[in-house]
């Protein structure tokens, strides 16, 4: 009887034991894995994919001190998850720390996450940045006759890429770059941060930009992108900041954004004079919403001046700007060819502007003396409605082409405020037609009045773009890293 009560307890102290030893098992694994420098990090995003497989940048060498070159270690890292682009796809992450880089290339099925305390610093060894052709559109690179540096994160011939993060930061160390270019030190055109070529379904969000060199987001010649919640700063004396250049892209949507610019916050181009024409590849199916804007020397949104290719069916709303030259520009001239069409704009609001509408058809750089000055650009098919602005120095400055007219011009239920030293004409206008319906101050004659019963005539289309029909998903990863 003693003996069967002496056997239980027996089991259940050997149970505890063996129970302490593989608590003991765990907490020395946790240890070893502590003492080894391994980090559980995890994080969640929204994105058009999801990634069946991860791995970290120190996987692969990575240092993030902001003095060791990582552009190596990018490169090998991407190639190496490019392995998995037909199994699930693959996440590269970038943990906190500062990662001096030069260019690296993406793959398709990939994805790029920046830890929001990561920052991506710009290499500026210029042995680090390989050196492109000129894009076709163009025929010549912009700073210089010949190609152009690679941009920081490039891509081309891809599909389904994201570069996202917790709102993780690419430093582009610009001023090393902008010394060069007004000593006229360079040989080739200054890089972009991030630049695809001839890809489709690209995502670009949840990202601040600082400092780019030149343009600081350029899709080119592709299709389906979705560029959401970035932040893009540079001086506003910086030379060619512009913040997001959609250029010969099909169905792309632009929202929640805010730049500050030397230049342009967007830019929509097309191509360069014969290049373009020649190329023959439009902007077209373009909507940006929920941006902000300040750029004392450049436009909220400006439509060319390269845009020989066409630009076509683009929607704009909800856009603020502060201390900007002006809110709508377009830019052409005789020798561009091309159209600038179908242009819908409604619900700016504008503080401190030099104008509030400003069109020109005598935007002369060209890029080089082979354009054909019979190429007419036809711009056509511009609405502007429901606008609030105060502080304005000019109303607007519309100036077409003599011979080749801006038509069809539809601004209404515009409020514009006139600063205390405005100019004494506010609005100024050749070579224009079109209609007006409750602006003020009064418009030119070139666009007559037609009453309050016309407020609404200015169109904005209600049937969204196939863009906006694209469905995030929630991706969510647990992972260990060094």
């Amino acid at each position: 009887m003693e003996l069967a009560r002496m056997i239980p307890m027996r089991i259940q102290v050997t149970r505890i034991a063996t129970l302490l030893v593989l608590v003991a098992l765990i907490l020395g694994q946790k240890g070893a894995e502590a003492r080894k420098g391994r980090i559980l990090e995890s994080f969640e995003y929204i994105a058009m994919s999801c990634r069946a497989h991860s791995a970290s940048i120190t996987d692969f060498g990575g240092i993030g001190d902001g003095k060791t070159s990582n552009t190596k270690a990018f490169q090998d890292a991407v190639n190496h998850l490019s392995q998995y682009a037909n199994d699930g796809g693959a996440q590269l992450y970038v943990p906190a720390g500062q990662w001096l880089t030069g260019s690296f290339s993406l793959s398709s099925h990939f994805t790029l996450y920046l830890h929001k305390d990561a920052v991506l610093l710009a290499s500026q060894d210029m042995s680090e940045w390989p050196v492109l052709k000129a894009l076709p559109s163009y025929g010549r690179g912009r700073d210089a006759a010949g190609g152009r540096f690679a941009s920081l994160i490039f891509g081309t011939n891809l599909t389904d890429v994201v570069v996202t993060g917790a709102n993780g930061t690419i430093d582009g160390q610009g001023a090393f770059w902008w010394q060069n270019f007004h000593k006229g030190k360079l040989k080739y055109t200054r890089p972009y941060l991030i630049e695809f070529m001839y890809s489709d379904n690209i995502q670009i969000s949840n990202l601040t930009f600082l400092n780019s060199p030149s343009w600081n987001v350029h899709p080119v010649y592709s299709s389906n992108i979705l560029v959401q919640g970035i932040t893009i700063i540079a001086p506003i004396t910086s030379p060619n900041t512009d913040g997001i250049n959609p250029d010969s892209c099909t169905n792309v949507r632009i929202e929640d954004s805010y730049i500050v610019s030397g230049d342009d916050c967007i830019a929509v181009k097309s191509g360069w004079d014969e290049y373009g024409i020649s190329f023959g590849m439009p902007t077209k199916q373009l909507v940006i919403r929920r941006l902000t804007c300040i750029s004392p020397y450049s436009a909220a949104i400006a439509l060319g001046s390269e845009m020989s290719g066409g630009i076509e069916d683009l929607r704009a709303e909800d856009i603020t700007a502060i201390h900007t030259e002006s809110g709508v520009r377009i830019k052409t001239a005789r020798g561009r060819g091309g159209f600038v069409k179908d242009i819908y704009v409604k619900g700016m609001t504008l503080h401190t502007m030099k104008w509030v509408f400003w069109m020109t058809g005598n935007y002369k750089a060209h890029a080089d003396n082979h354009y054909d000055p019979n190429a007419l650009p036809v711009i056509q098919g511009i609405n502007y409605r429901d606008i609030m602005a105060d502080n304005v120095s000019i109303a607007a400055r519309l100036e077409g082409i003599e011979g080749d007219p801006f038509t069809q011009i539809c601004i209404s239920n515009v409020t514009i405020g006139m600063a205390a030293k405005a100019k004494k004409v506010p609005w100024t206008c050749t070579d224009v037609e079109g209609i007006t319906s409750g602006v003020s101050p009064r418009p030119c004659d070139q666009l007559p009045d037609q009453g309050p019963e016309k407020i609404t005539a200015c169109d904005f289309p209600a049937e969204p773009l196939s863009i906006d029909r694209v469905v995030l998903k929630s991706c969510t990863y647990r992972m260990k890293y060094m």
